[in-house]
């Protein structure tokens, strides 16, 4: 009997420590993951541990991560069983960030100038005052609340998994709530949503007159060879033929990118072409940040690179809320890492509803609006300018008009030009968003 334990034992021992070789390197992704999502929800946002831990970080396998928060340094560091130690560090202007051996916390570094002018007496969304009460009579509040408290109750895994909904029609918010512990002034990441911030500054450099999409991309290192027909239009489709693995389960190019390089802008160069540009789409967050560093080459200094961001965009529109968090090398990380309230979402929303114009002044030329929501080439119509479509009628019981900022775990800013109507939903993990869509805008009649 003793030798049959410890034959059992020897087995077990054995298959434990064989899980334990196969999964080791994914532990770098799991405590970086969480270091990163600790050190931004709390300094961004001001969560304790144990709601970004229930929420934040209710995805597969970070449970083994064990995590603190270090106040006066301004940090978070994880591990898991106390192996890969991983240190994110919150830094004022520009969020959080995963850093390696070689960071040198003395070392100074250049933040965004920003423009926090308020004005309490025009209300939302071209104020900072409260938004005006609605008193429209073509919409059925009873189903549209009933809509909206729906999103709020258990999903199909069984979590209250929303935080915000806001639903504007007519430029009002005629619908909004919030989970308990959240709130209008709550920043909440947008994760890819991030990618249509990225695209919209191409617009404004456009009607600027500083670059034209069509012209090829601007990277020295593709300038012999296959890569040089490479287009900024076929980029900003996703629609390059590059090279790249979008796969979060695994050590991939993304998880690479995102939790150990330092510039992030560079982490697609470097690829081949698999493909042919415009006829092969993949979807790409290395695309996205390439293309942040596109942005930047449009500027003679770093400083204006970064101001650019926000006083072309973010602060003009009155979006203070919202932060885009840059990498180690100082470049925003343009694929996922931008926060707001959904306020401020959904004013991003309100830009593309009214084509760019705000408040009277025309910030990216009208026909932009309709380029991101052209389909790519080989996308089968799910896919414009790092926006995604419902052309293919991916959302069956909504209108094919639809187009939106699309983020991990069901985070949207739904643009519905039909009807007239923005739709912000966040949250950490997934509802029926077709169901949500067709009963809000089944609540108004046209």
């Amino acid at each position: 009997m003793k030798k049959i334990l410890g034959y059992s034992a020897l087995v077990i021992i054995s298959i434990l420590g064989t899980a334990f070789y196969m999964n080791y390197p994914k532990l770098d992704l799991i405590s970086g993951f969480s270091a990163k999502s600790v050190a931004s929800g709390h300094f961004l946002d001001n969560r304790p541990l144990e709601v970004i831990e229930k929420g934040d970080n209710d995805i597969d396998l970070l449970e083994l991560a064990d995590n603190k928060i270090l106040e006066t340094e301004k940090v978070a560091e994880a591990s898991v069983y106390g192996f890969k130690n991983r240190k994110a560090v919150y830094r004022e202007g520009l969020g959080a960030v995963l850093v390696n051996d070689d960071y040198d916390p003395s070392k100074p570094y250049l933040v965004p100038k920003r423009s926090f002018t308020t004005n309490t007496t025009i209300p939302f969304p071209y104020g900072d005052g409260e938004p005006i009460k609605p008193t429209f009579t073509n919409i059925d509040y009873n189903r549209l609340n009933k809509a909206v408290d729906q999103a709020f109750e258990p999903n199909d895994k069984g979590k209250k998994c929303t935080r915000a909904v806001v639903v504007v029609y007519k430029d009002q918010i005629i619908a909004e709530k919030y989970a308990p512990g959240f709130s209008k002034d709550s920043k909440l990441i947008g994760w890819s949503m991030t990618k249509s911030i990225t695209s919209t500054f191409f617009g404004i450099l456009q009607k600027q007159g500083r670059l034209n999409i069509n012209q090829t991309a601007p990277i020295a290192e593709w300038k012999n060879d296959s890569r040089k027909n490479i287009t900024i239009h076929n980029l900003l489709q996703m629609n390059s033929g590059l090279e790249w693995d979008e796969n979060y389960n695994e050590i991939s190019d993304v998880t690479r990118m995102l939790f150990q390089e330092s510039d992030m802008s560079k982490s697609q160069i470097n690829k081949p072409l698999i493909g042919k540009p415009n006829a092969t789409w993949n979807y790409s967050s290395g695309t996205t940040n390439l293309l942040s560093g596109i942005i930047r080459k449009q500027f003679k200094t770093h400083q204006e690179y970064l101001d650019f961001w926000y006083s072309a965009l973010i602060d003009k529109m009155g979006m203070h809320s919202m932060l885009v968090e840059a990498d180690l090398a100082g470049n925003y990380i343009g694929s996922s890492y931008a926060w707001a309230n959904a306020r401020d979402w959904a004013k991003f929303g309100l830009l593309y509803l009214h084509k760019g114009n705000w408040n009277g002044e025309q910030l990216f030329d009208p026909t932009w609006s309709k380029y991101v929501a052209t389909p790519t080439p080989t996308s089968e119509n799910q896919y414009g300018a790092q926006f995604w479509l419902n052309a293919g009628g991916k959302m069956p019981d909504c209108p094919k008009d639809i187009y939106y900022a699309d983020g991990f775990q069901g985070q949207r800013v739904f643009i519905i030009p039909s009807h007239d109507v923005v739709v912000v939903r966040l949250g950490y993990d997934h509802i029926d968003l077709n169901e949500l869509v067709k009963e809000i805008l089944g609540s108004i009649k046209k």
